[in-house]
Formats: structure tokens, C-alpha cells, sequence
């Protein structure tokens, strides 16, 4: 309790809800108009986080994270071009639902459901992350060595059909979080007499590259016609939901918020596969499972109530354990360590009044999240039509910016450069660039955590079995391995087949 009033004492200034709103009107633009993702908004705004405390700088994250889930939508319902991934699902009841002349009313549903899986997820957040840290603090460095490890089977989670060329890009990224100064022994690797890589390659220079110019470089090939949203039909529609229908949709909201939750706390999963999940079951247990597809508030309300509860369950393991639930969160792991919070369970002992701040200030995301889309729905409907086009000089403009405030140097903006150029030859060929970033945050952390257990154990590998815990690990990590393996078979042998046919 008196860390939550001392939190709570922190989180209650102006500054922290004005960057909270203006997180939150960034992420839904950047979330509503195609081509442009949350990943690319975090990324693209993280050295403005610089000069901010951490309390600032995540307010501001969080607010780009959680308005991006909702700001997905907006586009799939009007346009029928999902903004996000996850928001695919949405958009196969959102824009029957448009076609009929109620967008407003499917907007207001994935609002409503969007905040209430944001806040029902904040709360379980607010409970369960404290008491996954108590129990994280009896780990010692072995048993972190294998969190890490698990943490890096995330990697097939988010390679797509292709495991092979995940592990390739994975490591790849491994080895990019190598270079510079060997904080064991005190040697330079990789460096090439280079004095600007002692300090290896900042994870923000190398962010902007993979995630935000290689974007641009890619969206220059092509050339996107975009519908424009008639907004003379919003005016005329209120939009607002009978009783009956609050009533329909309370079920699978409940329903798909815990689905969420569960699916966010693993890590890898994702915003798309609680989407498609919750909108299955929802589907299973309808009473008029024949409107699914053809304009089902229960549809939305199921899609947009998981992808969003999915957001604070991400940050259990990225808190407690260091182990980010997805790409997005992998970047705020890197906002965690510019701002000197380690993540782990010493967080919550060493800095307990900040993460209560965050865990509280994730509520007030969601609140003033719906407070935006109640007065702007119709501006951010107008959002969609801006070009692509107009926006890339600008986003050009905000990485060079970024990329050279890191350290004040045009070596970075060199380095930003060359990544951006292997991240769009890596797409060409099909690979992903996720797990290069999960590879670049979790390299330093999993070889630091290897090393230290051998040199306590004077270079045994039986102290990774020295514990229950790293026991369970080790069973965590076997058992995963088989799963990925397993389904990747799976998949080839459907490709076999289908080659065949």
C-alpha cells in the first residue's frame, strides 16, 4: 500500500498525462493509416523520450502502444485495410458493419471494448506483476540465464512460416550485441579499430534503421490508391449502442479479456493470435453465430477487447523477468534501460514508487484513450485518407533527427543507414526483422547471465540443474523447442502437398 500512494503521488503531475495524451493521439494516427505501424511510432519517437524521466517517457510509450492496438481498427472498419496485424480480425465484421451504414456504431464498439480490455489488463498488471517479482527474486544468475534462453525461443513465435530463416536474423541480431567493449573481461570485439563502436551500437540507431527507414524504403516501390472515408455519413450517425446491445457484447468482452491476458503474458504470441482466438470463441458460443461476418458487434467487441488486453499482460514478463512479450514491448525494454531501470524483479525493490507509477498511470492510458476516441473519432477517420506520401519526407526527417541525438554523431546516422538497407534486402527475401531486435536486446543479458553461472560454478554446466526453478526452465525450453519443431514439420509437409496438388 505505500508503494502504491508513493506511486501514485508520482504519476499525479501535468506533465505525465500531457506526454500520456500525446502518446496516445500518436499512436492512434500512426495505428489508423496503413503502411504506418506502432512499432515504427515508438521507434521513431523513443530519442524524444531522451530529455524525459521515466515515468514521462513510459506514460508517453504506453500511450503510443495501447492507442496503436485501438487505432488499428478504425481502418479496418472504414476501409477495410487493417491499420495493424491484430486488427484483421476486426475488420471481417467491422466493415460489413460500414457497408451498412453503421460505422459509427462498429467504431463506438471497438472503442468501448478496446478501452475495457486495456484496463481490465492494467489491473491484473497492477496485482500479479508485484507478486511474479517477489517470486522472481529467489532466482540467481543460472536461472536468469534460462529465462533468457526461453525468452529467445520468441524468435520462432514471430519468424513466420520460415523457422529457418528466423534463427538466421536471431542470430544475426545476437551477434550485432556483441560488438564493442566485452563487459567480462574488458577486451573490444568486433570493433575494427573504430573508436565510435567501443561502446557497441546503440539500440535506438539501430531501431530507426531496421523498423523506420527501411519502412520508408520499402513503401517507396510502391504506389497505394487509398479510399476516402465519406465523413458526411459519421456526422449524420450517433453511433450509440441500445440496451440490448450493451447487453450482447458484455459476454464476450469478459470472455476475451481473459483470453487476452493469458495470451499476452506468454511471450511471443501476440496481439493477433488473442484477436483471431477471441473472435473463434466468441463466435462458438454467439446465440446467432450467422451474423459472424456479416456486420457482428460481438465479432468486434471480441477482437478489440484481446488485442488490447493483450498490451498489459506484455509488460508481466518485461517487468519481472526482462523477457518482452513482443516487438513493441522489446523497444520499451530499451526505453526501461536508457532510463537505468533494470528490468527484473530487483525493479520492483530498487524502484518500487516508479513501477507502481507505471503499473497505475496504464489505467489512465486506457481512460483517456477512450476519452480521445469519444471527441476525435471523426478527425481520426479523416486521418486515414492522408497519403502516405506527404508523410514520408517527414518520418525521413524525424530518424535522421534521432538517429544523430543519440550520441551527436553522423557516424550513427551512417550506421542507421546501413541497417535500414539489410533490413529492406532481409524483407525482399522473406525474413523478418523482429527477431534481429529480439537478438539485440536479449544478447547482452542472456551472455552476461552465461558466463557469470560458469565462472561461479568454475565452468560446470551442472549449475543450470542446480535448482527447481532452472529445472522447470530447462523443461520450459525443451518443451517449447518440441512445439516449434513439431508445427514447423507440419507446416513443410502442408507445403509438400500443396506443391503437389
Amino acid at each position: 500500500m505505500d508503494l502504491f500512494l508513493q506511486g501514485s503521488s508520482l504519476l499525479f503531475n501535468i506533465p505525465n498525462f500531457l506526454y500520456m495524451n500525446l502518446g496516445l493521439l500518436l499512436g492512434v494516427v500512426f495505428g489508423a493509416i496503413p503502411g504506418l505501424t506502432v512499432i515504427l511510432c515508438i521507434v521513431l519517437f523513443l530519442p524524444f523520450t531522451y530529455s524525459l524521466g521515466a515515468i514521462e517517457s513510459f506514460m508517453f510509450l504506453l500511450g503510443i502502444y495501447c492507442a496503436g492496438s485501438y487505432g488499428g481498427s478504425i481502418s479496418a472498419i472504414l476501409i477495410k485495410t487493417p491499420g495493424t496485424p491484430h486488427a484483421a480480425a476486426t475488420m471481417l465484421d467491422g466493415y460489413p458493419l460500414t457497408k451498412k451504414g453503421h460505422s459509427m456504431k462498429a467504431l463506438h464498439v471497438a472503442l468501448n471494448s478496446s478501452t475495457y480490455g486495456g484496463i481490465f489488463s492494467a489491473v491484473v498488471l497492477l496485482f500479479f506483476a508485484p507478486q511474479v517479482a517477489k517470486f522472481a527474486q529467489m532466482m540467481g544468475t543460472p536461472e536468469y540465464f534460462l529465462i533468457c534462453a526461453f525468452g529467445l525461443t520468441i524468435i520462432a513465435g514471430v519468424s513466420g512460416n520460415n523457422l529457418i530463416k528466423g534463427i538466421i536474423t536471431g542470430a544475426f541480431g545476437l551477434f550485432i550485441s556483441t560488438i564493442g567493449i566485452d563487459a567480462m573481461s574488458g577486451g573490444t570485439r568486433f570493433i575494427f579499430n573504430n573508436i565510435n563502436l567501443y561502446s557497441g551500437i546503440a539500440l535506438v540507431i539501430s531501431l530507426i534503421g531496421l523498423f523506420a527507414l527501411s519502412e520508408v524504403l520499402a513503401k517507396s516501390e510502391k504506389q497505394e490508391k487509398k479510399e476516402k472515408v465519406n465523413t458526411d455519413l459519421l456526422k449524420k450517425e450517433d453511433g450509440k449502442l441500445t440496451k440490448e446491445e450493451k447487453k450482447i457484447i458484455k459476454r464476450p468482452m469478459i470472455l476475451s479479456g481473459m483470453i487476452g491476458v493469458i495470451i499476452g503474458i506468454i511471450p511471443g504470441t501476440g496481439a493477433s493470435m488473442a484477436s483471431f482466438f477471441s473472435y473463434d470463441r466468441a463466435r462458438r458460443m454467439s446465440k446467432t453465430p450467422e451474423d459472424f461476418g456479416n456486420g457482428s458487434i460481438e465479432g468486434i467487441s471480441a477482437c478489440e477487447t484481446a488485442n488490447n488486453a493483450v498490451t498489459g499482460a506484455t509488460l508481466i514478463p518485461l517487468l519481472t523477468m526482462g523477457i518482452p512479450g513482443d516487438g513493441s514491448v522489446a523497444i520499451m525494454l530499451g526505453a526501461l534501460m536508457i532510463n537505468g531501470l533494470t528490468p527484473g524483479p530487483n525493479l520492483f525493490v530498487e524502484n518500487g514508487p516508479i513501477m507502481y507509477a507505471i503499473m497505475i498511470g496504464l489505467i489512465f492510458v486506457n481512460l483517456f484513450m477512450f476519452i480521445q476516441g469519444k471527441l476525435l473519432t471523426k478527425w481520426f477517420a479523416k486521418i486515414i485518407s492522408v497519403p502516405v506520401a506527404l508523410l514520408t519526407p517527414i518520418i525521413v526527417m524525424f530518424c535522421f533527427a534521432g538517429a544523430f541525438s543519440v550520441n551527436a554523431s553522423l557516424f550513427d546516422i551512417g550506421v542507421t543507414l546501413i541497417f535500414a538497407v539489410i533490413a529492406y534486402i532481409v524483407n525482399k527475401f522473406g525474413f523478418s526483422t523482429i527477431p534481429i531486435l529480439l537478438g539485440l536486446v536479449l544478447g547482452a543479458l542472456t551472455e552476461e547471465n552465461f558466463r557469470r553461472s560458469l565462472v561461479l560454478s568454475d565452468g560446470s554446466w551442472s549449475i543450470f540443474v542446480s535448482s527447481p526453478i532452472c529445472i522447470v526452465f530447462l523443461l520450459f525450453i525443451i518443451i517449447t523447442v518440441f512445439l516449434i519443431v513439431k508445427s514447423q514439420l507440419k507446416l513443410n509437409k502442408k507445403g509438400e502437398k500443396s506443391e503437389q496438388n
